[in-house]
């Protein structure tokens, strides 16, 4: 068996015993946060690490998907759970108006676009109270006690999310979709339909984002604009997962969420608790930082410059 596919194995089997073996209610809830943030890091990634069309707007999928599921129960009466499937199809429709405005643009103006529609539906939820309730958000009650369940079920998203990225690449669709981050016009020139790839890879990412809204909203119980609508708290760290795994391999992102999850609640608890109290107040700085060492030392992520990680590891090693 090949090394790769017995770390694939072994990790398979450490994280479906993970909450068996693992009991504490803290680290399982990091370890589904972790999950989540894997899915929609996977998603940016195939639309800008793939594709090359750098997103500041993931939020609007998150939060697509998070309302559609609240809504699902506050104003249809149907479970929340629901919006699982249907937050991602809603934030499918999304992504086709986003892409028709958004995918006539190019680079950075692309990236403006997409952020000044995160700001768009953040203040549409805020003012449309009779939708989304404003500022007060929405509540419902949690359909588990236990967090074991949301755990598996944030487990299949994952694993479905990264499967599917990974047939993607490995199809022709993937090749049309490097090809257009490489050179768009090359790309045309050689009968790729751009405008269609384009759709399809944000309406996949779209799709995946609003799916782990729809989760957030069943495992958090309580959504608000200023939450599921954030460009801090989703855009930008959905961004910062795909740099810090590595942008553009289908692993990095998985890794960057569990590096960023950790660093996050490292600082926001004062180093677990054993830190000075100010310290809590520093995880944005840090996360500058480490974005700032990233692209100096690692312009790959951890995933794309893991040799050069081994290679400089051993050279420590054999210095001492």
């Amino acid at each position: 068996m090949k090394k790769r596919n017995l770390a694939f194995l072994v990790g398979g089997v450490v994280f479906l015993l993970f909450p068996l073996v693992i009991h504490s209610d803290y680290y399982q809830h990091l370890v589904i946060i972790a999950l989540m943030w894997v899915v929609v890091g996977s998603s940016w990634n195939l639309l800008a690490g793939y594709t090359g069309l750098v997103s500041f707007g993931h939020a609007i999928f998150f939060g697509t998907g998070a309302y559609t599921a609240g809504l699902f129960i506050t104003k249809v009466g149907v479970s929340a759970w629901w919006g699982m499937m249907f937050g991602g199809m809603v934030s499918v429709v999304i992504g086709l108006i986003v892409g028709l405005i958004c995918l006539r643009l190019r680079g950075p103006y692309f990236a403006l676009a997409t952020l000044a529609g995160g700001e768009i539906f953040r203040l549409a939820a805020i003012n449309w109270e009779s939708l989304t309730e404003g500022m007060v958000g929405i509540l419902i009650i949690q359909t588990f006690q236990s967090k074991v369940p949301y755990y598996y079920i944030a487990l299949a998203m994952t694993i479905l999310c990264v499967y599917v990225i990974h047939l993607l690449m490995k199809a022709k669709w993937g090749y049309y979709f490097v090809s257009i981050r490489e050179d768009q016009d090359a790309a045309e020139s050689l009968g790729i339909n751009t405008t269609l790839y384009k759709n399809v890879s944000l309406l996949t990412s779209a799709f995946f984002t609003g799916m782990a809204g729809a989760f957030y909203m069943n495992y958090m119980g309580f959504i608000d604009p200023e939450v599921v609508y954030s460009l801090h708290h989703i855009s930008i760290m959905a961004i910062l997962v795909g740099i810090v795994g590595g942008v553009a391999t289908i692993l990095g992102p998985a890794v960057g969420a569990f590096v960023m999850v950790g660093v996050q609640e490292a600082f926001r608890s004062a180093l677990f608790g054993v830190g000075p109290k100010w310290i809590s107040q520093a995880h944005a700085l840090v996360f500058g930082l480490l974005v700032i060492f990233v692209i100096m030392f690692l312009a790959n992520g951890i995933v794309g410059d893991w040799p050069k990680i081994k290679r400089t590891v051993l050279r420590i090693k054999e210095s001492t």
